[in-house]
C-alpha cells in the first residue's frame, strides 16, 4: 500500500498494553466486534495475559474459542493529532498500519481518521 496520509481526526489509544503474538501461537478467541464504524471481522483474543482485537484473517480457528495465529501481529494503536503526516503501509478491516514521519513510531489508526495526501504537479526526471 505505502501511501502518504494526513490525520483528519485525532486518535488516542484506549489500550495501553496491546496484545501481540507470533505466528503459530495459540490464541483464546472471544466475541466478534460489532459497531457502526465499518470495522468488520475483528475478534477479541487473549494471549500470554494480554487481550485485544485481532483481524479474523490472522486466526486459524481450531475450535469455537481457540485459534492459531497465522502470522505475527501487534494490536498497538498509534496516538495521533490532526494534521500529522504518516505513511500507511497496510489496510486491514478499516484500520491502517502507519508510521509517523517525524518520530518513526508505528501502530494502527482507524482509516476514517486519515486522508490520502494528493501530490500536486509532476516532476520530470532529468
Amino acid at each position: 500500500m505505502k501511501k502518504q496520509l494526513i490525520v483528519i481526526k485525532r486518535h488516542i489509544s484506549e489500550y495501553p498494553n496491546p496484545i501481540h503474538f507470533s505466528a503459530g501461537n495459540l490464541l483464546t478467541v472471544g466475541e466478534k466486534y460489532v459497531g457502526d464504524e465499518g470495522w468488520d471481522d475483528w475478534y477479541l483474543c487473549s494471549f500470554n495475559g494480554l487481550s485485544g482485537w485481532v483481524p479474523k484473517q490472522l486466526i486459524e480457528l481450531t475450535s469455537e474459542t481457540t485459534g492459531v495465529a497465522k502470522e505475527s501481529y501487534s494490536a498497538l494503536e498509534l496516538n495521533v493529532e490532526t494534521q500529522e503526516h504518516v505513511i500507511g503501509y497496510k489496510k486491514t478491516n478499516g484500520w491502517i498500519w502507519c508510521e509517523k514521519l517525524d518520530t518513526g513510531e508505528q501502530g494502527w489508526i482507524p482509516a476514517l481518521n486519515l486522508k490520502e495526501i494528493e501530490l500536486s504537479g509532476s516532476v520530470t526526471p532529468p
